[in-house]
């Protein structure tokens, strides 16, 4: 199977790639659009800031090629967010993948958010064998709303999502490659989509 790992300079990408590679898989890295689009599984990683991150995406023109395609695509943590609408952090615009805008949490709570969480209402066959209100690990300041995308939640002051889908696009808020046998299951599920 052909996993590409989206490198664009603002991810997280040796450990996901050594977490593919524990399930018996390897990914590759790159920022090649062609090589993007002929892979079976991509995987759009990101840490950091929004504006910065997605400038960095726009100057490789992988923000005119993520949109378009067609194979299962996963994007954590940033990842997600920048498929998102917009997001309140540095105001930024983003590819619009999912209806819906990435929000700051609230000045009452603690942020980051750092640490294991619980997920609950947990949809579609990304969470197949996973029991409700397992536990995954989040760091994170902003976050997307519960929505018509929502296929798992978690709470931080007020329930969010903690995944989202839309028809070959998923995403999740939290680390799957930082989250022990429970995020392992997670990419598995992700790679056998689609059979």
């Amino acid at each position: 199977m052909r996993i590409v790992i989206i490198n664009y300079g603002a991810g997280n990408i040796q450990s996901i790639k050594f977490a593919i590679k524990r399930l018996g898989y390897e990914a590759v890295l790159s920022n090649d659009a062609e090589e993007i689009e002929r892979a079976e599984r991509v995987i759009f990683p990101g840490v950091g800031e929004a504006g910065s991150a997605f400038s960095k995406l726009r100057e490789s023109g992988l923000d005119t090629v993520i949109p378009y395609l067609k194979q299962p695509v996963l994007g954590i943590c940033l990842g997600m967010q920048l498929m998102c609408k917009a997001s309140e952090e540095g105001d930024t615009t983003a590819l619009g993948i999912f209806n819906v805008d990435v929000l700051r949490f609230s000045d009452r709570l603690k942020v980051p958010q750092i640490g294991w969480n619980q997920i609950s209402n947990l949809k579609t066959g990304l969470f197949t064998g996973i029991p409700e209100n397992e536990h995954i690990y989040m760091v994170h300041s902003f976050y997307a709303p519960v929505c018509n995308e929502t296929i798992a939640e978690s709470e931080y002051g007020s329930t969010y999502s903690a995944a989202l889908q839309k028809d070959n696009f998923y995403g999740t808020q939290f680390h799957p490659e930082k989250s022990g046998d429970i995020g392992a299951k997670i990419l598995e599920n992700f790679l056998k989509l689609w059979g």
